[in-house]
């Protein structure tokens, strides 16, 4: 588990499930997503945490849109 997944799980420890949303979106990473969705399955389900997980492999799945010079 890497230490963004710590801390994304502290934060919704902590109760502070916007800031996890936050930080999920930001993210660059599909490994540490894929983590943290793992981690995730043995707690509570938290729908606003679960779908910014899911849109966000969604987006650094799809193709990049990229401008013509």
């Amino acid at each position: 588990m890497t230490e963004w997944v710590k801390k994304i799980l502290a934060l919704i420890k902590a109760g502070n499930a916007s800031a996890a949303v936050a930080q999920i979106k930001a993210t660059t990473s599909s490994k540490d997503l894929r983590h943290l969705q793992t981690a995730l399955e043995k707690s509570p389900p938290l729908p606003a945490v679960q779908t910014a997980i899911t849109d966000q492999l969604q987006a650094l799945a799809s193709p990049r849109l990229s401008r013509s010079p």
